[in-house]
């Protein structure tokens, strides 16, 4: 087979298309043929060197996949080959083959086509683990999302609409602000021009936003503290904003506030079959009724994966862009 491989890391040249050998599924695990991966940050890591896969996963990109299953592990049940399914992955998703364990594989959703279904896995689980399973957003809050116009984000904002929740976002151009608008979102904030605790504060009438999703870690954190609500609920998934920042204690204690910080991608197996289990009863639902949807910016061909790198480092896109094996 074909995969993405990194044999030095750096820019997005650094990306190669390269034959190498098939993966083999071991006990619990099936084979999937992709058809489609997807670009995440976590990708843009690994190339640059900063973010290697976990112990035992595949050494090339890619955090989720759509395909059919090509052959059944030892010990497999509940799925037959040739069935559609997407996948969150420990890595591997930028190739022809990949091997995944059974417990992170998914139906592919009513209506959605098999491709685009590779738009779902990483953010569904990202979103619906940190705003609902530990965050515990709840009808009639307010969650503010950082990056509204990315792939997490667009999938952020439908999901708290779809509970009866209010969401602010924020992005940098107005083009991306009108999109999140059309997803659903309340309050719109240019992080550019515009002090998002302000704009927080003034559209909640001075309570503040119940749950905040932050992709920016160390840049943001007091301001996010700042702009939590009483009991709220700060949920770190990111540091494009630098690792280390001062915290204000007091603040934290004032508002009796909880601050998580979660990765994906290093959970353990029955961690992460524990959340694709709780995004198929409660998220697949919604999108089987039309009411949840990816939102796809562009598909390019997995062997132009480096064009792809570069449009997401240049934040050109908004929700996901997709690499298509064909």
């Amino acid at each position: 087979m074909h995969a993405i491989t990194i044999p030095e890391p750096g820019g997005p040249e650094a990306l190669v298309w390269s034959e190498v050998p098939d993966p083999v599924p071991g006990e619990g695990e099936v084979l999937v043929e992709v058809v489609a991966g997807a670009v995440n940050r976590a990708d843009i890591l690994q190339r640059q060197g900063f973010y290697n896969p976990p112990p035992g996963a595949s050494p090339y990109p890619g955090l989720e996949c759509s395909g059919r299953i090509a052959a059944l592990g030892t010990g497999v049940s509940g799925w037959s080959v040739g069935d559609e399914v997407c996948a969150l992955l420990s890595g591997g998703g930028y190739a022809e083959k990949v091997a995944v364990p059974a417990g992170q594989l998914l139906p592919v959703p009513k209506g959605v086509a098999l491709e685009r279904a590779a738009a779902l896995p990483e953010v569904v689980c990202t979103v619906w683990s940190n705003v609902f399973m530990i965050s515990h957003l709840r009808p009639g809050e307010t969650l503010l999302v950082h990056g509204g116009s990315s792939g997490i984000g667009t999938m952020a904002i439908q999901l708290a609409k779809a509970v009866g929740a209010k969401v602010a976002v924020t992005a940098g151009t107005r083009a991306k602000l009108d999109r999140c608008a059309e997803l659903g979102a309340d309050v719109l904030v240019n992080y550019r021009e515009q002090d998002f605790v302000e704009e927080v504060m003034q559209a909640t009438g001075g309570t503040g936003a119940d749950v905040i999703l932050d992709n920016m870690g160390a840049k943001y954190l007091d301001r996010n503290v700042k702009a939590l609500a009483v009991n709220g609920r700060l949920a770190i998934i990111g540091m494009q904003g630098g690792i280390k920042a001062e915290l204000n204690i007091a603040t934290l204690l004032t508002k009796r506030a909880a601050i998580s910080a979660t990765s994906l991608r290093a959970r353990p197996p029955e961690e992460k079959a524990a959340i694709v289990a709780a995004v198929r009863e409660h998220v697949w639902p919604l999108i089987d009724g039309g009411h949840i949807s990816p939102v796809v910016d562009r598909e390019l061909p997995m062997r132009e994966a480096s064009a792809a790198h570069q449009v997401v480092e240049e934040s050109g896109h908004v929700g996901k862009v997709l690499l298509i094996t064909s």
